[in-house]
């Protein structure tokens, strides 16, 4: 992306014709809305005011959830805009479903279709009072953004929330593997996992429209990863098509701010555990915020931990619901009996981690 001269402005609502403007559209999925908060949150450090787009459900979920930032900045350096979508479907996730694909999200995907109006209306007002209008939007939201056509100063970007090397991998599939691979020069083990039957039917469509709209207005895509650990896939990246594809990572803070910063917000206990072991003894077990497993599943895992003998934190949560805050109750996983008393001091069980924070 071209270098951007610093704003002579730092408040989103007082910057004048010479500024660039950012707008940032995630997908209403917990990885896909960290991702794209916390690179708001870099762009602005820059005094590039950022708009941060999303129905007030998943705007809210978003604030909350984000970690390793001075809370009381967030809101100060982004601005937030609640768009209203219509009411969805949040049914609770299946944990017995044969795909693992979290297909209960799927109602929340489609509602943000409704986003595309108050998104135009959006850019149109922006446009006249800055130079640039930069829309960075999820890969799986082109369809919302796809108006940045019709203002004379707008260029969008597409994020992609996967790594190159997933991405890659799914265009080798999509394009027919062994004649990429050979096009390239490019060797991938032969066990490499497939990708089919990884997404049902009606995912596999909503990505199929959004690409269709991509295809419209897109200046290049920007990865959360880094050169140093993905440089050879992002070459590959570039080698196929007309587009450019930037590496712009880690968004993440480096640094974890301290319990003792009045503004970083409350500080979870498994992290105060941590800095107590020893470098690199501690197993992190986690299956995300969209993962949902069978009570035979988590007693086997269990089991397995307690035999290993290994020092271990397994945040053990239900899948995220569409709607965060729905007042339907969790189901909450059980354990073997007498387990937590068993790995005591060994291994912890954390079921409101960090990430899952929701009030």
């Amino acid at each position: 992306m071209a270098h951007h001269q610093n704003n002579q402005n730092n408040t989103p609502n007082g910057f004048n014709q010479s500024q660039v403007v950012v707008v940032m559209v995630p997908l209403p999925a917990q990885g896909h809305l960290n991702q794209l908060l916390h690179f708001s949150r870099l762009v602005s450090a820059h005094d590039i005011p950022v708009y941060f787009v999303g129905s007030p459900t998943h705007n809210r979920q978003a604030k909350l959830r984000v970690h390793g930032w001075d809370q009381a900045s967030v809101s100060n350096n982004v601005q937030f805009h609640d768009f209203q979508i219509p009411p969805f479907p949040s049914p609770p996730p299946n944990p017995n479903a044969t795909n693992k694909f979290p297909s209960h999200l799927q109602p929340s995907f489609e509602a943000t279709a409704h986003l595309r109006q108050p998104m135009a209306d959006l850019l149109r007002q922006l446009s006249p009072k800055a130079r640039r209008v930069i829309v960075i939007h999820d890969s799986m939201m082109a369809s919302v953004i796809q108006d940045v056509a019709s203002i004379p100063n707008g260029e969008s970007y597409t994020f992609h929330t996967v790594s190159a090397f997933a991405l890659f991998l799914y265009l080798c599939e999509a394009i027919g593997r062994q004649a990429m691979l050979k096009e390239l020069h490019v060797e991938i083990p032969d066990d490499t996992p497939s990708l089919e039957g990884c997404f049902t039917n009606e995912f596999l469509d909503f990505i199929a429209a959004q690409y269709e709209c991509q295809k419209l207005n897109n200046a290049g895509s920007i990865y959360n990863t880094s050169r140093t650990i993905e440089g050879p896939y992002m070459d590959f990246l570039n080698r196929i098509g007309d587009q450019k594809h930037w590496a712009l990572g880690p968004f993440n803070p480096s640094t974890i701010l301290k319990s003792g910063n009045s503004n970083c917000g409350r500080r979870h206990m498994c992290l105060d555990w941590l800095d107590k072991q020893a470098p690199n003894s501690v197993i992190y077990v986690s299956f995300g915020t969209t993962t949902a497993m069978k009570d035979e599943q988590i007693a086997e895992l269990a089991i397995g931990l307690e035999q290993s003998n290994q020092k271990f934190i397994w945040v053990l949560r239900d899948a995220d619901k569409g709607d965060l805050f729905s007042n339907e109750e969790e189901r909450r996983a059980e354990l073997p009996q007498g387990y937590e008393e068993r790995v005591q001091g060994r291994g912890l069980v954390v079921r409101d981690g960090p990430h899952s924070w929701k009030s």
